[in-house]
């Protein structure tokens, strides 16, 4: 069982807000994504922000922080700070993560690892619930192609990776160390030597999910790799897991790679966010990139006037009008869907319980 749920979802868990939804009323989000940094210090194969461009657009420390306080108050659970670039490029990136959890948020980092040195560890790691590192190779000649970077920065990340494991432990930092890989033709060789490598290193799991297209991506992985082909890895990655140590081997979102989606909007939206480094609302990350879709500007106004103003009440109205028909398949709300879409349309039945 995947203890960590990274391939269902977490909404079961707060029920308040649910029956908030439920009953038609306003709802602010549980959860964020926010993107520190616009420029990144790789140029992976998978990138789904390529179209950006790769600018070095730096979210502001106090535009941030005021958006962190605002946020908090109005039942922001979780912040996850990924994005379109490296985040770790931001200069401030540590003082941000300290500051959102003593906000009462709890904070997640997603990031190549090549910045996450000895220093960073120990200045971020009391305050982060988890961090992942995407590696997505088991050789430093495969992480040069698909990360599109020098084959040091390879043993660079697992040095990094080593380091952090030892600060967490010496300080007893209650921080989640995972690593990520897509599985894709040019790795899916190397995973489970991979598997071994991380499990002597001692993070706490390796997650291997698809990969899934933006709909602006300029980058297009092979659509022949056939994901159902893989799934013999499940049953050899298992053994791994053992300890201390987990292989989630992400069958679901695989599968939901070729499915048509079970639900006709998207109603996960209402729960969660994602803000760039140019401090622009978002709904999701699929709509980054189009102007239109931006509910407002955290360096402009206010959370509350951006989440209950009219121009997020517009875009949200496109968007369930549109449905899903073009949306990322296997997305990061896609479990999320499936379970409010069910409650929003029981079945005759559910009384039989």
């Amino acid at each position: 069982m995947d203890k960590f749920r990274i391939d269902s979802h977490k909404l079961i868990y707060h029920i308040p807000r649910l029956q908030q939804w439920l009953g038609g009323k306003e709802v602010y989000p549980l959860y964020a994504e926010i993107g520190l940094f616009g420029g990144c210090n790789h140029r992976c194969i998978f990138c789904a922000f390529d179209f950006i461009g790769y600018p070095a657009d730096k979210l502001q420390e106090g535009c941030l922080k005021r958006f962190i306080t605002q946020a908090a108050k109005k039942g922001l659970k979780a912040v996850l700070y990924s994005g379109e670039g490296e985040p770790l490029l931001h200069n401030k990136a540590p003082e941000i993560f300290n500051f959102t959890k003593k906000s009462g948020i709890d904070v997640a980092l997603v990031t190549n690892g090549v910045l996450l040195t000895k220093e960073v560890a120990r200045a971020s790691l009391g305050s982060l619930t988890w961090v992942k590192v995407s590696l997505d190779a088991g050789s430093k000649k495969t992480y040069r192609i698909i990360h599109g970077t020098s084959e040091g920065d390879f043993e660079t990340v697992l040095d990094n990776l080593k380091n952090a494991i030892k600060i967490k432990r010496q300080n007893k930092y209650d921080c989640t160390v995972g690593v990520q890989v897509l599985l894709l033709p040019q790795n899916y060789r190397e995973v489970e030597s991979l598997a071994g490598s991380l499990k002597d290193i001692g993070v706490d799991y390796l997650a291997v999910k698809p990969y899934s297209a933006h709909p602006l991506s300029n980058k297009k992985i092979n659509s022949q790799f056939n994901y159902k082909e893989m799934f013999y890895l499940e049953e050899r990655l298992a053994k791994y897991s053992q300890d201390k140590f987990q292989v989630i081997f992400r069958k679901r979102a695989m599968e939901n790679e070729n499915q048509a989606k079970p639900y006709r909007q998207c109603l996960g939206l209402s729960f969660a966010t994602h803000i760039t480094a140019q401090g622009d609302v978002y709904p999701c990350n699929a709509f980054v990139g189009r102007e239109e879709f931006v509910f407002g500007r955290i360096s402009k106004d206010n959370f509350k006037k951006i989440w209950t103003g009219a121009r997020r009440k517009r875009v949200m109205a496109r968007i369930y009008k549109m449905g899903v028909k073009d949306c990322r398949p296997a997305c990061r709300l896609e479990e999320v869907n499936k379970y409010l879409w069910e409650l929003k349309n029981p079945g005759r039945h559910v009384n039989f319980i």
